[in-house]
């Protein structure tokens, strides 16, 4: 069945982007490195989860390709050499609809990602700089629009996040959250990807720009995702508190809404208190706030850690706004009581209101510093910062002795 009518999403400036017949060698050259990469491999393990990832951005470009074609606006000049044969045979199965989101660039991602890790650190800078060059060819063969590389990459990301080279994927053992809140909270940020799909679709038509608002969209459904069930693991944030780098781009716009609000709230507040026997409470530290401690001991699942040596980061992640379960705690406490003995000890969550004052109460409980979940409430409340904290959050007096 033909197609009439199929839209192109291309700025009017593209015209000015130069045709370049010899960039197919390394547009061409991903084709060797996609058979490649499997059998460069350690382990059985590996060659599966890059199998998983290629499927994965196959599965959803050639979805999009189907329900969402778009063409491309260019009228290629004859070429002639080698050049011109690769582009003829190129034809062939690069399909005219073939467009946004590029599987040229998500496999790109994918790729560069494994044999980063692969390559001798001596010829990394070379495989660098030959993705970049792949990167830079489907626009300069005149097989993409711009506007085709970020939903691309983003794609690429996406199965970097859900088939992870460490831990288990985001989606195995999923279930639904028992916990009310954590349901509301669900649902509120499934109702922010709602509005920002429906911009997408509104806008899409004036602009191709607005398939970045896919960007905001992707981010705010991964953390509705880890309230429904998926938990903190959703941020792949380790216990040194360093994120994967697929967590740290697909987030980045909810990232920084995260940032805005611990501005707008704790602006006028100080950065940290100090609690008791050297452990201080406050909001998540930036550069300069966390250089006067010895370690961070850091409840928040949505930030990556700052901290390089000597300052000792430990990260607990939770989930903003949801209690803490007894194992985090009693995880916190332990840090908390570990990192005394190398100097003043920061523990943070986003604003310093409710998951670093559980963890700095829950510690006090266990250190028999409080007697009861009353007074760890009244001591860490001293320290004069703005807290959120029930005793039913901190647990009976039974449970910590």
């Amino acid at each position: 069945m033909q197609r009439e009518h199929v839209p192109n999403l291309a700025f009017s400036w593209e015209g000015s982007i130069p045709f370049l017949p010899w960039t197919i060698l390394p547009y061409w050259s991903i084709n060797a490195f996609y058979g490649l990469s499997l059998f460069i491999n350690d382990t059985t393990e590996g060659v599966d989860r890059l199998a998983k990832r290629y499927l994965t951005v196959q599965l959803v470009a050639v979805s999009c390709f189907i329900v969402f074609p778009l063409t491309a606006t260019f009228e290629r000049p004859p070429t002639s050499g080698l050049p011109g044969f690769m582009f003829d045979v190129l034809g062939g199965f690069d399909k005219p609809f073939n467009q946004a989101p590029s599987l040229h660039i998500a496999l790109l991602v994918i790729i560069w990602d494994h044999l980063r890790r692969r390559i001798a650190r001596s010829w990394r800078w070379f495989w660098h700089g030959w993705c970049a060059l792949i990167g830079l060819s489907v626009l300069t063969t005149w097989q993409h629009h711009v506007i085709d590389m970020p939903t691309g990459a983003l794609l690429g990301l996406f199965a970097l996040w859900l088939i992870p080279v460490a831990g288990t994927s985001p989606a195995a053992g999923f279930k639904v959250t028992a916990n009310r809140k954590a349901r509301t909270l669900a649902i509120a940020y499934g109702c922010g990807v709602a509005l920002f799909l429906a911009l997408t679709v509104l806008l899409t038509p004036r602009s191709g720009a607005a398939l970045l608002l896919l960007w905001p969209a992707l981010a705010l459904a991964i953390v509705a995702y880890g309230y429904l069930g998926g938990g903190p693991a959703v941020f792949q944030k380790g216990g040194d508190g360093r994120v994967t780098l697929a967590s740290l781009l697909l987030l980045m716009p909810y990232r920084l809404g995260a940032w805005l609000n611990i501005a707008a709230w704790t602006r006028k507040l100080p950065s940290s208190v100090p609690v008791a026997a050297g452990v201080h409470l406050g909001r998540f530290p930036t550069v300069r706030e966390y250089a006067r401690f010895a370690s961070v001991v850091d409840m928040t699942s949505e930030f990556p850690g700052l901290a390089p040596p000597p300052t000792v980061w430990v990260a607990i992640p939770a989930l903003d706004l949801l209690p803490l379960d007894r194992s985090q705690q009693l995880a916190a406490a332990s840090a908390i009581e570990t990192a005394r003995e190398r100097g003043p000890v920061l523990v943070c969550c986003a604003l310093g209101f409710q998951r670093s004052a559980v963890a700095v109460a829950s510690w006090l409980m266990a250190t028999g510093r409080a007697q009861n979940a009353a007074e760890a409430i009244r001591m860490v409340g001293e320290g004069g910062r703005r807290i959120h904290l029930t005793e039913a959050m901190i647990g009976s007096d039974g449970d910590w002795q």
